[in-house]
């Protein structure tokens, strides 16, 4: 019983700790995303938007976020 109990909870543990999802959005643009192995959202939101000069919305912002290993749902 007690192998069971840490076999689930490392399992757990494991299944969880690739993915990154922002819960914290201070502005409703900023909901929806996920990352896995991706860099900081605030960081990577603000180069893409300066380097885009768009907002969420925009398929070059979505575009530079991905390549940052940022996606949208």
């Amino acid at each position: 019983m007690k192998r069971l109990l840490i076999l689930s909870a490392l399992s757990a543990a494991l299944m969880t700790s690739g993915c990154i999802t922002v819960i914290d959005a201070d502005h409703e643009d900023d909901f929806g995303w996920h990352g896995e192995n991706a860099q900081p959202f605030d960081g990577a939101r603000a180069e893409c938007r300066a380097s885009t000069g768009e907002g969420p919305r925009s398929d070059a912002f979505r575009q530079c976020m991905a390549a940052k290993g940022w996606t949208r749902s």
